[in-house]
């Protein structure tokens, strides 16, 4: 039985959050408890809610969505999540998120680097092959009074 009723957990959802299709609800919380240091909400073999940071993250199994048009792709093996890079900003140290991951033994696709685009990140596969982007700003991005808002263009 769901810890709350869905119909609440769906309005408790804030305005951006994550669904993602995973073979094992279990291994998927406890990589996203461990690596992340995320709240685990609720877990069955069905579905598992989880809050890693500011994110809000739903983890439907597969068998759970055996009627959309995805499922013969993942049952298949296709890869997930290939061209999308879900990435966090802020609230998780990259160095630290790395040490932990490996220590779990998840992929590290690219370890904690300052990048020119402004953020300090290293690149995480989830254990369904979700690719997580976890940094923080760095100088000149970060800049003595944190990041700066974009210059508007004059007309």
């Amino acid at each position: 039985m769901p810890w709350i009723p869905g119909f609440r957990y769906g309005a408790l959802l804030p305005a951006v959050s994550l669904n993602l299709l995973v073979r094992d609800t279990a291994l998927s919380a406890a990589f996203y408890r461990d690596v992340f240091g995320a709240e685990v909400h609720y877990q069955d073999i069905d579905f598992a809610a989880v809050r890693a940071a500011t994110l809000e993250i739903m983890l439907h199994a597969d068998h759970t969505h055996d009627t959309h048009p995805w499922h013969d792709q993942l049952i298949a093996g296709v890869p997930r999540g290939v061209g999308a890079q879900l990435r966090v900003l802020g609230v998780l140290d990259p160095d630290e998120t790395e040490r932990r991951a490996r220590e779990q033994g998840a992929l590290v696709v690219a370890q904690a680097e300052n990048k020119g685009h402004g953020w300090r990140e290293v690149l995480i596969r989830d254990p369904d092959g979700y690719e997580w982007a976890i940094g923080v700003l760095v100088p000149p991005a970060a800049g003595p009074f944190g990041p700066q808002p974009a210059p508007r263009p004059t007309t």
